[in-house]
């Protein structure tokens, strides 16, 4: 057996006694971690290949998969949840991005003002937002149907109908415009240097090519990351469901998160609800993977 080399011994000692201190102050936050995150992650693991109940706990392989895969209602939930993720990253993102190239050229104190205006909905509570919500959608005395009801048109069912309590809890969702979009956006747009836009303004661009060829690209590093934590935001979706319709009418408003709490602490079924938050991390990881290939970019400034 070959003995260590001096010199690698020598390096790492050297390694250590430089950053040793480095990896102490770490280490509780990773302790943490370890505790919070990566232990739970994987007990659920584990628990989505058994049947758990409150007093039971059998190995059973893949049926619990089987089970999903095969369940009317796991389908419903996902393609709802598919749907919920692909309208929220689809007009956030967008409504966010127009709203900070719209506060651009004004001065840094309107901007300020603006830019709190829109971020404040994001510090509120989701339960309160919903609840709001709620009664606006309220079928007899709601705001959507008392104007509806002055214009001379028959009230609406929003929650009620299964037709279109789902796209009502969309709608709820997307008229937000999100302030952490619109805060990073108008970061990352005050940070492209100026002499582009002018070099391009002599080249004879218009104000359509500089934002298509100039400021979009520089900006793909931003939307992707707020395209990633936006997928991330839809595919949990949990409260504004809870609060506002609880999965119905008819399960027509059922999304994954909702359905692993119905699985797990309604039918105590702990085995088949971390099978479903299996999938739905799995799903999310997916989405993740792809748009960093789609949307990453070399652009630097």
């Amino acid at each position: 057996m070959n003995a260590v080399s001096p010199a690698l011994v020598q390096r790492a000692t050297l390694f250590w006694n430089r950053h040793k201190w480095s990896y102490f102050f770490v280490l509780p936050s990773t302790l943490l971690f370890i505790l919070f995150i990566v232990y739970p992650l994987f007990q659920a693991f584990l628990l989505s290949f058994q049947d758990v109940g409150l007093r039971r706990a059998e190995w059973v392989g893949l049926k619990n998969f089987e089970f999903l895969f095969n369940s009317t209602l796991f389908h419903k939930s996902l393609l709802n949840t598919f749907v919920y993720a692909f309208f929220v990253v689809v007009s956030w993102t967008t409504s966010s991005l127009v709203v900070a190239v719209l506060l651009q050229p004004f001065s840094n104190w309107v901007r300020a003002v603006f830019r709190g205006a829109f971020y404040l909905p994001y510090v509120s509570s989701v339960v309160v937002i919903s609840l709001v919500w709620l009664w606006i959608f309220q079928p007899d005395f709601g705001f959507l149907n008392y104007i509806l009801g002055l214009l001379g048109i028959p009230r609406v069912l929003w929650l009620q109908d299964p037709n279109i309590a789902l796209w009502s809890i969309v709608l709820s969702t997307i008229v937000i415009i999100p302030g952490t979009g619109v805060v990073i956006y108008s970061a990352a747009l005050g940070a492209i240097p100026t002499e582009y836009y002018d070099a391009a303004e002599v080249e004879g661009a218009n104000a359509f090519h500089r934002l298509r060829f100039i400021t979009f690209p520089l900006l793909k590093p931003t939307t992707l990351y707020l395209v990633v934590i936006y997928t991330i935001a839809g595919f949990q979706i949990f409260e504004r469901v809870y609060v506002m319709t609880g999965g119905g009418p008819v399960n027509s408003t059922m999304t994954l998160v909702q359905l692993i709490y119905r699985t797990a602490f309604s039918d105590f079924n702990y085995g088949r609800a971390s099978a479903i938050a299996l999938v739905l991390f799995a799903i999310i990881a997916l989405f993740s993977f792809l748009q960093f290939r789609v949307l990453s970019s070399d652009y630097e400034y």
